[in-house]
């Protein structure tokens, strides 16, 4: 549903964390916006991983934002919306993975030029993250 809602090769996003644990929201859970341990070696060809470095001081600055948001119900007509209009559409309190992710990272200041994407899909995100991935 999702890759053909934003024609994009990605249906999902998450945030993983220096702890191991995975921060995102998923369409279909009630959990909303929600953190878990991530266990990518058992499907490690299910992911593209993008590694954007961050400092101690922007980990606590997510983690922060998380603690603010656990919890927030997914942002179904943002997300269509977004993607259909040149505006970005954004519910109060509601997130999409990707959009979610954009956010934490801007407002720690690990990326910058988010502000000019209506829509943010799994997709965009990861094209945008790979400009800031570690390249060791």
């Amino acid at each position: 549903m999702v890759r053909s809602t934003t024609q994009s090769k990605y249906s999902h996003a998450e945030l993983i964390m220096p702890d191991g644990k995975s921060i995102s929201i998923s369409p279909f859970s009630t959990a909303g916006v929600r953190k878990i341990n991530f266990e990518a070696e058992e499907n490690a060809e299910d992911y593209d991983i993008v590694c954007v470095p961050v400092n101690t001081d922007q980990v606590e600055t997510i983690e922060k934002f998380y603690a603010d948001t656990a919890g927030d119900g997914y942002d179904w007509p943002g997300m269509i919306l977004s993607k259909f209009t040149p505006f970005f559409i954004k519910r109060t309190g509601r997130w999409y993975c990707s959009e979610w992710i954009a956010y934490a990272l801007r407002l720690a200041g690990a990326v910058d030029n988010l502000y000019h994407y209506a829509d943010l899909t799994p997709q965009r995100l990861y094209e945008i993250l790979a400009k800031y991935a570690d390249k060791d």
